[in-house]
């Protein structure tokens, strides 16, 4: 054996799970097809968001809050800081789907949080403009986090602790047998007693039986100049996610520099035929979306974008992620289709693989994401 556990795709959880390993003192190879902390897939443009009432479902938020002292953990390793909280505002309709789902989050667990009225949110988040129903909920355990960086860190890291990496290494193939699973990448064999797929966009090369209920997304982010600077450094604009009829989108304050990024949420629309087709130009109806976005929402800023990127995402049908042992082979573990929701909770999810690679099983209820759910609906 070349090592215990083999780990394919060095991206957000893939990371996360490295570490996790290393820190087990387990002896662990990795392979990424492309550098460490590369922006093609969901870690792109530099920062993510972290938040606590969940519109996802509050079934979420303990692996949230572990989330949250996993973050911390990795920076008292690295001394890094990856992990800045500014609150966080839900915009939108009071009575849509997400402020329902946000609430029963917020009430399950007790979470800090404020709801104001549309003439207080007005006042206090005047940079946004809002409509006559709107009101903003306050996250009270929500910011950012420098994704890429948090990649970069968590790889050193296990490096540290003793891992393998083989970054520009594409993995080809894997095959498994009763004695262990075989990765072939860039023409050279490495035997490990079991792997775990963390390959993001990717995963579909390895696990096609599941590609009828995986779709590879389009994800573009936009960033901005304001007119005014400080009208949105962190203090006075916190991270947001807003929900509208026909547009649901994201955005973060001034860090590290003189824009704020927006980001579009991904939808079916987006969807590409696998992570090949990904092409980085924007499109000039992008662009103009945009625009319409920050000139009807936000007048603070110019309406131009400064810079534009795209990336990927991996979505699920039911936007819940695949988490667990393949139902037809024990040996290959599976950390995919996060949805577009997965990086605040990367860590946690580090150290779930771990725990399901070495010891079959984890701690954390994961029923919700297990692969098998798929061959109750049909799929495989």
């Amino acid at each position: 054996m070349d090592a215990e556990i083999g780990v394919i795709g060095l991206g957000t959880m893939g990371s996360m799970t490295m570490w996790q390993l290393a820190k087990a003192r387990v002896n662990a190879i990795g392979f990424e097809q492309f550098g460490i902390g590369h922006d093609r897939s969901a870690a792109g443009g530099e920062t993510r968001m972290f938040r606590t009432a969940y519109k996802e479902g509050k079934q979420y938020v303990p692996l949230l809050k572990d989330a949250y002292m996993l973050w911390r953990e990795l920076e008292s390793e690295t001394g890094n800081e990856l992990l800045q909280l500014t609150k966080g505002l839900i915009i939108g309709d009071p009575n849509s789907g997400t402020f329902k789902n946000v609430r029963r989050s917020i009430q399950a667990y007790n979470l800090e949080h404020k709801l104001l009225t549309n003439k207080e949110a007005e006042h206090r988040f005047y940079q946004h403009k809002l409509f006559e129903n709107d009101q903003i909920m306050i996250d009270g355990a929500a910011g950012y986090l420098r994704s890429q960086y948090a990649i970069v860190s968590a790889v050193s890291r296990a490096i540290e602790l003793g891992a393998t990496i083989y970054s520009h290494t594409e993995v080809d193939t894997i095959t498994s047998d009763e004695d262990g699973v075989t990765i072939y990448a860039e023409g050279e064999r490495y035997r490990v007693q079991k792997v775990i797929i963390t390959a993001g966009p990717w995963a579909t090369n390895f696990i096609g039986e599941f590609t009828s209920f995986l779709e590879v997304r389009r994800l573009v982010n936009a960033w901005f100049l304001p007119k005014d600077m400080e009208s949105f450094r962190e203090g006075d604009f916190p991270v947001f996610i807003r929900e509208n009829v026909n547009n649901s989108y994201y955005g973060f304050p001034l860090i590290d520099g003189n824009m704020v990024k927006l980001g579009l949420r991904a939808t079916a629309a987006h969807r590409l035929t696998d992570a090949a087709s990904y092409i980085r130009d924007v499109t000039s109806e992008e662009i103009h979306h945009f625009k319409h976005l920050v000139n009807r929402d936000l007048p603070g800023l110019h309406s131009d974008p400064s810079r534009m990127e795209a990336f990927m995402e991996l979505y699920t049908k039911d936007h819940h992620p695949i988490i667990g042992k393949l139902p037809h082979d024990h040996r290959v573990i599976v950390l995919t289709g996060f949805s577009g929701h997965g990086f605040k909770m990367a860590t946690v999810m580090g150290r779930i693989a771990a725990e399901l690679a070495l010891h079959g099983e984890t701690h954390y209820d994961i029923s919700l994401f297990a692969p098998k759910r798929f061959v109750n609906l049909g799929v495989m």
